[in-house]
């Protein structure tokens, strides 16, 4: 039998008891979930960053959710992102071909989340943008978001959405070139702060 020494309050992992819910980490990380762009594709992107609180902590028990559009602007209508073995029930994962656009990823022990996916095409008079639904400790109800790429100042100018802001919230909703990395395509940072100074523009959905 191990024997726990609660001496230390550090030292002591929290439990139900001692955190707010709901708890993501048990029944919805998947394999793979945060690989949307089928290996290799020539328009993979790489979006990374961290869920932070209102006193800028990283949440190791977030989850980030995404959807986007494919370089042509379409949405895709596939599926494939949860394949199971109809005899066994296991995951098979993605079948590393079709594009769905739909990607979930569990924040690591830092807070911080990565995802492969495809650079969006433009749909309608929007720019290209990436939607988010934020999952969280002490989120009673999710939180959706976009993550809009640099690069194009003209059509974020035109951007409906982004266009309603002022300058220090639209900055909220556009991601950090990283450069190219190891994709031609770029590298991206876009961290979420769920309130406090800095809080990321949320939608809401009517």
């Amino acid at each position: 039998m191990t024997k726990i020494d609660t001496s230390d309050p550090e030292a002591v992992l929290p439990t139900p008891s001692h955190t707010v819910g709901p708890f993501y980490g048990h029944a919805l990380p998947f394999p793979g979930g945060g690989d949307i762009a089928p290996i290799g594709h020539p328009d993979t992107i790489v979006l990374q960053g961290y869920v932070l609180d209102g006193e800028g902590n990283p949440l190791p028990d977030a989850f980030v959710e995404l959807w986007g559009a494919d370089p042509d602007g379409r949405v895709p209508q596939v599926d494939g992102s949860m394949r199971r073995d109809p005899a066994s029930g296991g995951f098979l994962g993605r079948n590393g071909v079709e594009f769905t656009g739909w990607g979930r990823i569990q924040t690591d022990a830092d807070g911080h989340w990565s995802a492969r996916t495809l650079r969006p095409g433009a749909r309608g008079r929007s720019a290209p943008y990436i939607s988010v639904c934020v999952f969280a400790r002490g989120l009673l109800v999710h939180l959706f978001t976009r993550i809009y790429l640099p690069g194009d100042e003209a059509a974020l100018a035109a951007d409906p959405l982004l266009a309603q802001l002022d300058q220090d919230r639209r900055d909220t909703l556009i991601a950090t070139d990283e450069g190219n990395g190891t994709y031609r395509n770029g590298t991206y940072r876009f961290d979420i702060r769920l309130q406090g100074e800095g809080e990321t523009v949320f939608l809401e959905f009517q």
